[in-house]
């Protein structure tokens, strides 16, 4: 049964504790503002830093990394380490390298697993031997139906963002007659089956693609053939920027529509502008533009570029965590407790964990994105039902 403290911060609060007086210091009352035992504290990034889905992996671990690197900055005498685990997106590696982080009895918690089938196989791991998750990221529904108690998602899930992007290509784009298309992994296919569901009689076919698929022939032209005004594809970006290109290429206008999975410019720069000019991208993620703060700037100045899909998310992941060392939660069973009760305003939202690990449903924004100029940019929430 999860326990629920009450803890209610402000958006600026949340940071604001971050950079209060120096970690393992005493007070003017002469009591410590955090135990000794959270210096050598870590907490853990777990996802894809190689491969062809890395991008969206380097996302998050920047999130991450700027979090940690502001707490420490304020608590230099008494900081935490941010353990870098590379899965390369890949599920068989997950097992490995979860197992590589409950040995590390200092690593109480990880922003991640990213992906959720490398989350189906990690959480389990982690779970057992107490590590707190909280994923910025994966969103497949039944990642938190899995019975892992350490188990928080920082953002809504796919059955909020697939009936989204559904509900706005119907109502929105008034496309007719779609054809969903899926990778057949955790996410790409659980996304893809709650679009067919919302638009129902309006899919026209159903395709499937592999993993590391380079040619599409075959399935542009069953597209072609089939007279779709729009396509719907449940996957990720290193698969969907060559379809575009092909699909493009061999003629085909029907309008492309996908999730998050795909919502990074490494997706146009593989498609190119031109055939990905147009695009629409959903994501249950806040644009960085418009998170709370100074996020937006500091992540630009820390990592000398724009924060993409789910930065935001994973640096108010990594607060919640380093909130909670610094309260003096330095066992993986006091941080998860604090997790588990934890209520807070973020950059990006408004935390408060349901006792299967999502977020409070009202907190959950499902935004769609366009791709215009060579550029991805934001246009508006959609709504999910």
């Amino acid at each position: 049964m999860r326990q629920v403290l009450a803890r209610a911060i402000g958006g600026v609060a949340m940071v604001g504790l971050l950079v209060g007086a120096a970690a393992c210091a005493k007070d003017d009352d002469g009591g410590d503002t955090t135990s000794a035992s959270s210096c050598d504290s870590k907490i853990a990034f777990f996802g894809a830093l190689t491969g062809g889905n890395a991008q969206l992996g380097i996302n998050i671990r920047d999130g991450a990394k700027l979090a940690v690197d502001e707490y420490n900055k304020a608590n230099a005498n008494c900081k935490v380490t941010l353990v870098e685990k590379d899965s390369a997106g890949d599920p068989a590696q997950a097992s490995g390298l979860a197992t590589s982080v409950v040995q590390d009895a200092k690593i109480l918690g990880t922003v991640g697993p990213a992906f959720s089938g490398e989350s189906k196989v990690a959480n389990p791991i982690l779970s057992k031997e107490g590590v707190v998750i909280i994923t910025p990221s994966a969103t497949n529904p039944a990642l938190s139906k899995q019975g892992d108690k350490t188990f928080h998602r920082a953002l809504g899930n796919d059955a909020s963002q697939g009936p989204g992007a559904a509900l706005y290509m119907k109502n929105v784009m008034k496309v007719q007659k779609t054809y969903v298309i899926d990778d057949a992994s955790e996410y790409g296919k659980g996304l893809a089956d709650q679009v067919k569901t919302t638009l129902a009689a309006g899919v026209i076919g159903s395709g499937v693609v592999k993993e590391q698929q380079t040619d599409f022939g075959t399935l542009v032209q069953e597209i072609n053939k089939s007279g779709a005004d729009s396509i719907f594809w449940g996957g990720y970006l290193r698969e969907a920027a060559p379809f575009l290109k092909q699909f493009r290429e061999a003629g085909g206008k029907a309008k492309f529509v996908a999730g998050d999975g795909v919502k990074d410019p490494k997706f146009v720069e593989g498609a190119g502008a031109t055939a990905a000019e147009g695009a629409i991208l959903t994501c249950p993620c806040v644009p960085p533009e418009k998170a709370g703060g100074t996020f937006a700037a500091d992540y630009k100045t820390a990592t000398g570029h724009e924060a993409s899909t789910y930065s935001a998310e994973a640096f108010d992941a990594a607060n919640i965590l380093l909130q909670g060392i610094k309260a003096g939660n330095t066992t993986r069973e006091k941080l998860e407790t604090f997790v588990d009760g934890y209520t807070g305003e973020g950059v990006t939202t408004k935390f408060k964990f349901q006792a299967d690990g999502d977020i409070d449903p009202s907190a959950v924004a499902v935004w769609a994105y366009t791709v215009k100029g060579g550029q991805i940019v934001a246009l508006e929430r959609t709504p999910t039902s």
